[in-house]
């Protein structure tokens, strides 16, 4: 079994995901986050339910609440949640 979502590991999945996954980010404020002006994203943590982005719209900063359409069971669930969020936001 994966390890569960504690601090340390939203904190890893957040530096990965801002280092290498900006445009997935950007992807999951404007379509799950509702918030279609988004023009830039950070992730600032995530936990089972959910992950609180910070956007971009119009150049001011916005915190979006993305809610994950079942309460993640772990890291592992939460890569391939991530994963198929973006795959689905890509579909359009």
């Amino acid at each position: 079994m994966s390890e569960p979502i504690t601090t340390a590991v939203s904190d890893r999945i957040c530096k990965h995901m801002n280092e290498d996954h900006a445009d997935a980010l950007v992807l999951y404020a404007q379509v799950y986050g509702k918030t279609p002006g988004v023009t830039a994203a950070a992730m600032e943590s995530i936990d089972p339910a959910g992950m609180n982005l910070m956007a971009t719209v119009n150049d001011q900063a916005v915190p979006v609440r993305v809610t994950f359409d079942h309460t993640l069971a772990d890291a592992e669930d939460a890569h391939h949640t991530l994963i198929d969020m973006l795959k689905q936001a890509r579909q359009g």
